[in-house]
């Protein structure tokens, strides 16, 4: 399915929903292209729409500090479900579909800096759809669940597993680890996080086969 096509599934979603606002959510796991398809649907339906339709916000501005990973004992896990703040998440999106008057700036993380940053995005008040994205959004746990109670609907972002490791593997290389490092690092980590989120694919509204979009620079 083209991205037109789903950009007009995803503003149905808008239209049939009676409040001001609705989140559109996309769960799949690391590498899959999550982040490349939402700021793609964004885009299109701004084209569409006008600018500020539509607006975007990534679970990935809620990593936690490097700082609290430390704290956590979780350094060697960062990008697991425990390493987010996903109360803080969860919090967010109540805004977002409640607060509909004033501007609400959205978090993001920096895979320059390694570390999350404050207010790179923002929803206008004007924002009808907004597209979320992260790992997962389709789990079960505290926080996890307040944050889907507030999405209309959720969909699962499939992809190749071959392509979602040669994905992973670049952006660790991108990041400054060594290939050794980089490799380590999927095996580990990426690997067990994307296992824990494809269990929760059942829990989606709809999944979303490989789509025809150049998603070789995604984050996720």
């Amino acid at each position: 399915m083209e991205i037109h096509a789903l950009a007009a599934d995803a503003w149905r979603l808008a239209e049939r929903e009676s409040g001001p606002r609705v989140v559109l959510g996309l769960a799949g796991p690391p590498g899959a292209g999550k982040s490349t398809l939402a700021r793609a649907l964004v885009a299109e339906i701004e084209r569409r729409r006008g600018p500020g339709a539509a607006g975007y916000l990534p679970l990935d501005g809620f990593h936690l500090s490097n700082a609290q990973l430390d704290r956590l004992g979780l350094a060697s896990r960062k990008g697991s479900a425990p390493s987010f703040d996903a109360h803080g998440y969860a919090a967010l999106l109540h805004r977002t579909v409640t607060e509909t008057g004033h501007d609400i700036y959205v978090p993001d993380y920096d895979r320059t800096l390694h570390e999350p940053v404050a207010a790179r995005h923002l929803i206008r008040p004007g924002t009808r759809l907004v597209v979320t994205e992260g790992n997962y959004l389709a789990c079960d746990g505290p926080g996890w669940t307040a944050a889907r109670r507030r999405m209309a609907e959720v969909w699962y972002v499939e992809a190749p597993a071959e392509a979602r490791d040669r994905r992973l593997v670049a952006r660790q290389l991108a990041g400054g680890r060594t290939a050794e490092e980089a490799r380590a690092w999927v095996d580990t980590n990426d690997r067990p996080n994307g296992e824990q989120v494809e269990r929760a694919r059942g829990n989606c509204d709809r999944v979303l086969p490989p789509i025809g979009l150049d998603i070789s620079n995604g984050r996720d």
